[in-house]
């Protein structure tokens, strides 16, 4: 187990070196001026170039790369001169447009980001993997096809649609539940339920389709084995074989399906920020590429590249005390 930690440390530490060098390259590979989006049509030449070295813009790429990686590590001094200030570690620089500390955007939008991304995963998961074992139990009859049907609409439809016609019922017209919002689960744990159930709903609604369906699939797979035909002749009860044993014994390509599920969830869901008005990573993302506000895309695009490597490393661990036959070497 060590030896497997501590590869899988190294080589998510290779990726998100390779994701960060990739994504600030293709930043100055864009023909667009960050320091003319901050100053505007208007200014002068000199003022441009005051701007720029405000910013660190006038230094070559690969040390403005090397600035930033050493920054959030070691902290660094933004600008030059008399435009230079200390930035304390972890340190992802300042935004380019509002001259934020980006560390402190970070800190107000990850709650957010991450509140909608575990309860969705939670309420997905459950889903899924209940409906694809109920499916699978009870293959070829109506509640199985009923199954098959809800998973197909549930893949087809739009996460937009979905989040608007939730709010249109659920909060305007029924007002059976309360206007989307974010209150620290910490100061107020029914509040934060209530504000984040709408996002929970929508994303589970349309995330829950594959997991199902793989659910059911590797059910019906292992229903097969030699080992659950045993369990029933030795008279165990059907509760017992499907989901102490079969579900057991299927889950380790539902529990990859999920862990790369809620990575992604946790590295920002753009489009339910968007239609229930939350500030979260994803909403700051879209923003910060639209205006080219490199330390934000910097920053958003490593913690979204963290939790999914991360999440693929608890995974593979996971994998040996979901099925004791794997051996994490």
């Amino acid at each position: 187990m060590l030896r497997f930690i501590v590869r899988r440390t190294l080589l998510a530490v290779v990726t998100l070196a390779l994701i960060s060098f990739m994504t600030f390259m293709l930043f100055f590979a864009v023909p667009a001026d960050p320091a003319r989006t901050v100053c505007g049509q208007r200014c002068t030449a000199e003022q441009l170039e005051n701007v720029r070295e405000s910013l660190g813009l006038n230094e070559p790429i690969m040390t403005q790369y090397g600035e930033f990686m050493a920054g959030i590590f070691v902290g660094r001094d933004l600008g030059e001169g008399e435009f230079a200030t200390r930035c304390d570690a972890p340190c992802f620089g300042r935004s380019f447009l509002s001259n934020e500390d980006v560390s402190d955007m970070i800190a107000r939008a990850l709650p957010i980001s991450a509140s909608i991304a575990i309860g969705a995963w939670i309420l997905q998961t459950v889903i899924a993997v209940g409906l694809g074992v109920i499916a699978a139990r009870k293959r070829g009859t109506l509640i199985d096809r009923f199954s098959i049907g809800a998973t197909l609409v549930g893949a087809a439809l739009p996460i937009y649609f979905v989040g608007a016609m939730l709010l249109l019922i659920f909060r305007y017209t029924l007002e059976w539940l309360p206007q989307p919002s974010y209150i620290s689960p910490i100061v107020n744990p029914l509040g934060w339920v209530g504000g984040m159930i709408l996002p929970w709903l929508t994303i589970a609604l349309i995330g829950f389709a594959f997991d199902a369906r793989m659910t059911r699939s590797q059910m019906l797979e292992t229903l097969d084995e030699d080992f659950i035909r045993t369990s029933r002749a030795k008279g165990l009860r059907d509760r017992v074989v499907y989901w102490r044993h079969a579900l057991r014994a299927s889950m380790t390509p539902i529990a990859t399906s999920a862990g790369l599920g809620l990575g992604g969830l946790l590295s920002g869901a753009v489009v339910t920020e968007t239609v229930f008005g939350l500030n979260g990573l994803g909403k700051m993302s879209v923003q910060a590429i639209t205006g080219r506000n490199l330390p934000i895309v910097m920053a958003t695009v490593l913690i979204a590249a963290f939790f999914i490597v991360v999440s693929t490393a608890v995974v593979d661990m996971l994998y040996a005390v979901i099925d004791p036959r794997v051996r994490l070497g």
